[in-house]
């Protein structure tokens, strides 16, 4: 078997090296120093500068610009975005725009998908329900209405929404009467959409998202079986890919530290319980790795398995959601004073870590869920 990256997935994490190269980490206010959010908006000139390398377009399909890579040449971009913390929306815009391209309508998709590959319109995902405990597909309700069923109404509380104040378009997620999952594209400005202030661990503003009788046009609403359930495992690997790339950013710093900090004439690296705290966290981020690209290539391939994909990304989802809080805890103790310092950019790393963990949620739900599918699907 060969494992290894093809051409086109090694040629977009050199532009996405290139791009992030100039990205300072520190960038904005201190999360730490700030009542509210550290920007108003993302970065825009980094927006600009990954639509000019066409990673924005990276999965979408040659007839909309783009290059018709998969989710595993996203995951690797993602990876890179991490590692220096970029302030983009790239995984909630391009997973969006792909979903549109893989379930959407025609007419969805001459609309939207070139537009979004240029940068020229923003996306996100309505992905946390009501509480960011509930599944967001039941914080939304979804009737149609109008002369032959030409509109549909959403009702309902969307909380968390990632860059829902800066994009054009939320993907929505609303369950119908009949039990089927149906997304909608709401703009940002329409009637009976209204947005409400929060904040995110890692000062980013984000939005709680209010629907109320919001008529949609049935053209710009997917109505297919599954497309929820793609979209939604994507989001999570997603934010697997962005776990370990900010993981690996935060070991090369401690290396770094570790390696130039001395302690009674010798580098601490040097030392036995340093060593062996930091080869931990390396075997950690080799598992996350690996869970990481299994769960990508079931996803890009539709391959089949003794489970479902959903069970691949669960064990994913597990070894991020632990293995970058561990990775980040260990950091800052193997940093000392130096991890609290506000002129030192761990600080920041460590408020991303907690975000991400947040975002995953708790590694036993998702033990849980592998569990479940591991009793409907008996591997004997």
């Amino acid at each position: 078997m060969d494992f290894t990256f093809t051409e086109e997935q090694q040629a977009a994490v050199e532009a996405a090296k290139a791009v992030f190269a100039g990205v300072a980490p520190d960038g904005v206010p201190s999360p730490a120093l700030t009542a509210g959010a550290v920007a108003e908006d993302f970065d825009r000139a980094l927006w600009s500068k990954l639509a000019h390398t066409d990673l924005l377009s990276l999965l979408l399909d040659a007839e909309y610009g783009g290059a018709g890579l998969d989710a595993v040449a996203l995951c690797l971009v993602l990876r890179e975005s991490a590692k220096v913390l970029a302030r983009v929306p790239l995984l909630e815009s391009c997973a969006a725009a792909v979903a549109v391209q893989t379930y959407g309508g025609a007419e969805l998709k001459a609309e939207l998908l070139a537009r979004a590959g240029r940068g020229e319109l923003v996306l996100t995902v309505a992905a946390n329900g009501r509480t960011g405990h509930d599944p967001a597909e039941l914080a939304v309700t979804a009737r149609q209405d109008g002369e032959d069923g030409d509109v549909w109404v959403l009702d309902g509380v969307q909380t968390a929404v990632p860059w829902a104040h800066n994009a054009d378009f939320t993907l929505v997620p609303a369950h119908t009467e009949a039990g089927r999952t149906v997304l909608a594209l709401v703009p940002r400005v329409h009637e009976g959409v209204a947005l409400a202030e929060q904040f995110s661990t890692s000062g980013e503003r984000l939005g709680e998202l209010s629907l109320e009788s919001a008529r949609i046009a049935a053209r710009d609403v997917i109505d297919a079986e599954g497309a929820w359930e793609w979209l939604r495992e994507l989001l999570a690997t997603g934010t697997c890919a962005l776990a370990l790339g900010l993981g690996e950013g935060v070991l090369g710093m401690t290396s770094a530290y570790t390696g130039k900090r001395e302690q009674f004439g010798f580098p601490v690296a040097t030392f036995q319980a340093v060593a062996v705290q930091a080869a931990d966290r390396y075997i950690d981020l080799r598992a996350m790795e690996v869970t990481l690209w299994q769960a990508a290539w079931r996803i890009s391939t539709g391959a089949g398995g003794a489970l479902p994909a959903s069970g691949d990304v669960a064990v994913a989802k597990i070894w991020a959601s632990e293995g970058v809080r561990r990775v980040v805890q260990t950091a800052q103790h193997l940093h000392g004073g130096f991890g609290a310092d506000t002129d030192y950019p761990l600080h920041r790393y460590h408020a991303w870590a907690k975000q991400l963990e947040l975002s995953l949620g708790p590694a036993a739900a998702h033990e849980e869920a592998l569990g479940d599918l591991l009793a409907a699907h008996p591997l004997g």
